[in-house]
């Protein structure tokens, strides 16, 4: 990889850019159809609802870019993978939900509630959270995805912490665990249709990869 095309953290001046890449990734993703099934819709109200995971980790996290914005992968750090209260006010995630109306914002707290359980249930030690992973369709299939993850999955490796993520799309798990992920639970949300598979990447080696 050249250095051009090495991930960097993502700049203030790049976050706009960064909320419209990851609304038009996330834009048909199984869990924002679950909250909106309506397209115009979800269609209005996704770039602000996965930008505020974006902005929360930018100001929280880390946050890392590739190229002109091609992509983003939203980690929160070991410690600190819990949102907090004052974090959800200031980036807005307490009252964006109720955007989806009411029954949006049941499927939005039902969905919440299972992901906390199975969070603490299967990454209860410090570990590093991948919040949100997108790339712009117009440059998916091309491995930016693996690119964008990889400084932190090394410093992951090399702290010798875990990682753990959640995905609502069955299709995302061959491309997570090519990167080490491995399904811990698989389950649907209690009251809804929506499926979510816990992952979780043990810190490997050199050795490991080969």
């Amino acid at each position: 990889m050249s250095q051009a095309n090495q991930p960097t953290p993502l700049q203030q001046g790049q976050l706009a850019q960064a909320l419209q890449v990851m609304g038009k990734a996330f834009l048909n993703d199984p869990f924002l159809r679950y909250l909106a099934p309506d397209d115009a819709k979800r269609a209005r109200l996704t770039p602000e609802f996965v930008g505020i995971v974006v902005k929360y980790c930018f100001l929280y996290g880390e946050v890392w870019t590739l190229g002109a914005v091609e992509g983003v992968a939203c980690w929160l750090v070991p410690g600190k993978t819990a949102p907090s209260f004052g974090g959800m006010i200031r980036t807005g995630m307490l009252t964006m939900p109720l955007k989806f109306g009411w029954a949006g914002f049941q499927r939005f707290i039902d969905m919440v509630n299972y992901t906390e359980k199975i969070h603490k249930q299967f990454a209860s030690e410090p570990h590093w959270y991948l919040w949100g992973l997108g790339v712009d369709p117009a440059h998916q299939g091309k491995g930016l995805g693996g690119q964008l993850m990889q400084p932190v999955l090394d410093k992951a490796d090399g702290a010798s912490q875990l990682c753990y993520l959640e995905t609502q799309n069955q299709a995302n798990l061959p491309f997570y665990q090519k990167h080490g992920f491995e399904v811990v639970s698989e389950e649907s949300v209690p009251k809804g249709t929506l499926r979510i598979w816990a992952m979780l990447r043990k810190p490997q080696s050199k050795k490991d990869e080969q």
